[in-house]
């Protein structure tokens, strides 16, 4: 092991109790998308300790936040994801007090040293990974250009394993409204428009077109809002939808079918229609092989053993930094072979000792991945050439 990646080490070992501290107290003030005052400033003050300078509100995400520790010499820019939202009910079931912390830990880490190897660390807190209103914050932050200002973005998600990047799905989420004329549903019911009837012609249609797509699409929802009495036929109806898909293009043609059933339900009964997003569009993810065996390596330096599987298809917004920028999104294992994400078990095991050592661990893997993605020059650019051939052959 070099000097750098020993002092690199030293300090993640030094300061481990600290850094725990604060994965637990965000653990036990779980915050939702956009709402996540006190995990942002917990570690976004920890950064501006250490010499980072803070941009805050970033692209109308007020819980957002950049920290960059420029050593002032020529070379790339290493960014550390940090996710740090819960779940509505559950808590931090899927481990984000350990995403934050551990990226911050990783990009503070990797700062003791870069002024001696040149390039830039930056931390990005993104909030709202989860969704939600304004949700998915990387992919607003990729529309503002954010992205482009960095070479290799690296982040590690808890899990049940230890695991490469793996196939994720676009996704779009949003809402379907249905507008029309109540009346008393014995009185005068052939004066009304029924939103109801439109949304559940909507619905019907939905469920013919899912025997017409492709395996690998998905498409459902639920009504939140069917009516409010039983005798009144509803002027108004409202649900929300998912539509998710390999790849961005085949979700845009996917999501477009049920735009047109929408429409078709609401010229089938008088009504009208809205279709709106209610947060930004999630697109698959871009795996990039040769990052990917970087972290193999430097994750089994660590101890950890790295298994290869397939563990079906989620979705996140790192897809959309994928595309601009060669990214990761491994797991690290917290807990048995048998933990699911999003469960009161998985949020139990985002605080426990095996939570802790995943934190440790994956901080020491990815500030050690930065360092030697600032030293071996012909590897970093191996990643992003090979990036560059994967985002031709998306085009």
């Amino acid at each position: 092991m070099s000097n750098l990646s020993q002092n690199i080490i030293n300090y993640i070992e030094q300061n481990r109790h600290l850094y725990l501290s604060m994965s637990h107290q965000i653990h036990e003030r779980p915050e939702l998308g956009n709402e996540e005052v006190f995990a942002s400033r917990l570690l976004s003050d920890q950064l501006k300790n250490h010499h980072f300078k803070i941009e805050k509100n970033i692209a109308k995400h007020p819980t957002g936040f950049i920290a960059t520790y420029d050593s002032g010499k020529e070379g790339p820019t290493i960014a550390y994801l940090a996710e740090y939202d819960a779940l509505p009910g559950l808590g931090h079931a899927c481990g984000h007090n350990i995403i934050g912390t551990s990226s911050v830990l990783a990009g503070i880490s990797l700062s003791k040293v870069i002024d001696q190897i040149g390039g830039k660390v930056v931390v990005l807190g993104c909030p709202a990974e989860e969704g939600g209103i304004n949700g998915s914050a990387k992919a607003t932050y990729v529309k503002a250009g954010i992205i482009d200002n960095i070479d290799i973005a690296l982040m590690v998600h808890p899990g049940h394993e230890t695991y490469v990047t793996v196939p994720s799905l676009a996704v779009d989420v949003f809402d379907v409204k249905f507008y029309g004329r109540s009346a008393h549903a014995s009185e005068n019911a052939f004066e009304a428009v029924n939103a109801l009837d439109a949304m559940l012609s909507f619905f019907n249609g939905v469920s013919m077109l899912r025997q017409q797509i492709k395996k690998t699409d998905k498409v459902h929802g639920v009504i939140l809002n069917g009516g409010e009495a039983a005798n009144i036929i509803p002027d108004f109806t409202h649900a929300r939808f998912y539509t998710r898909a390999t790849s961005r293009k085949e979700l845009d043609i996917l999501t477009d079918k049920v735009r047109k059933i929408a429409e078709g339900a609401a010229i089938q009964t008088g009504g009208t229609y809205e279709l709106r997003p209610i947060q930004n569009g999630v697109n698959e993810f871009v795996i990039n092989k040769p990052l990917d065996e970087l972290f193999r390596k430097h994750a089994e330096q660590v101890g950890e053993e790295v298994i290869d599987d397939d563990f079906g298809f989620g979705s996140t917004d790192t897809g959309n930094v994928s595309h601009i920028v060669p990214t990761i999104h491994p797991h690290i294992k917290i807990g048995p072979s048998n933990l699911v994400g999003h469960t009161k078990e998985f949020c139990q095991a985002a605080a426990s000792t095996k939570g802790d050592k995943a934190l440790i661990n994956g901080a020491k893997i990815l500030a050690s991945m930065g360092l030697e993605l600032i030293e071996n020059v012909s590897l970093r650019n191996e990643i992003i050439e090979h990036h560059q051939t994967l985002r031709e052959n998306l085009l």
